[in-house]
């Protein structure tokens, strides 16, 4: 791990940097850290890729900062964490939240966009359920804790086979989200709430895009990342067999491997 600092956001960004090349950012999903993306270091970093992994404010062992987190100020600082690397352009990664993120710094950035890959993720703002769901959620981490709420997100996160047969991956879900603190949770299930409608930038977006998806992800399924790669032309979708939400966990090889026959097209 190493850290970074932002002054113009009073914040100091934990993140991983393994490998050398084509700097690859990957971002992480809610309600975890940088952790979740370890199955990739070593299969990326072979690859003349530069994966770097950023624990976003509040999560991990980043501090919060000094702005309201949102999905547009995250992506932000995204650029800001680049730019103090001096990194350019990058490929930008996500999956779920991540994936939101990078959607959002692609259409604020696209210049500085290599690439995007985007797994299990949609470009939809939530409903008017979905955001009272988030409502019940915040008022579920206020009177339990952070902890009791992860661990009730863990069932639906995993597909049916990855319980039944990856008991170290389930505990490894478990690990790294039940770790992060009830602020950082609450004010990205306020950000997840009000993010913005991500589709209108999609389709004048024009880099290489990888859409990734698990087999039995339940949160945002096959057929929700099928629409989303309509709206990006010229994209390629890839499902990631016995997987759920998190494709990248529950199957890594199948999606290391999606990953890195995208990523030799752009070298």
């Amino acid at each position: 791990m190493k850290t970074i600092d932002l002054p113009q956001r009073g914040l100091r960004l934990a993140y991983d940097d393994v490998g050398t090349g084509l700097p690859v950012v990957l971002l992480h999903a809610f309600p975890f850290d940088r952790e979740m993306w370890s199955p990739q270091h070593g299969p990326l970093s072979v690859l003349d890729v530069r994966v770097l992994a950023p624990d976003f404010p509040g999560f991990g062992r980043s501090t919060a900062g000094s702005d309201p987190f949102t999905i547009e100020g995250a992506a932000d600082v995204v650029a800001d964490f680049l730019a103090a690397l001096n990194v350019e352009r990058a490929v930008i990664g996500g999956l779920s939240m991540g994936g939101y993120v990078a959607m959002a710094f692609a259409r604020k950035y696209p210049e500085r966009v290599t690439a995007l890959v985007l797994a299990d993720t949609r470009p939809a703002p939530d409903d008017q359920q979905a955001r009272e769901n988030r409502d019940k959620a915040i008022a579920a981490v206020k009177a339990d804790g952070a902890a009791k709420f992860a661990e009730g997100m863990i069932p639906k996160l995993l597909c049916e086979s990855t319980t039944k047969n990856q008991p170290q991956v389930v505990e490894f879900v478990r690990k790294v989200a039940t770790r992060q603190p009830a602020p950082a949770v609450i004010a990205a299930l306020e950000a997840l709430r009000d993010r913005p409608d991500a589709t209108p930038g999609l389709a004048s977006f024009t880099r290489p895009t990888l859409v990734l998806v698990g087999e039995f992800d339940a949160v945002t399924p096959p057929l929700s990342a099928a629409r989303l790669a309509a709206h990006v032309a010229g994209s390629e979708l890839a499902h990631i067999p016995d997987a759920g939400h998190l494709s990248n966990v529950e199957n890594p090889d199948a999606f290391n491997a999606a990953v890195a026959k995208f990523l030799k097209k752009v070298l």
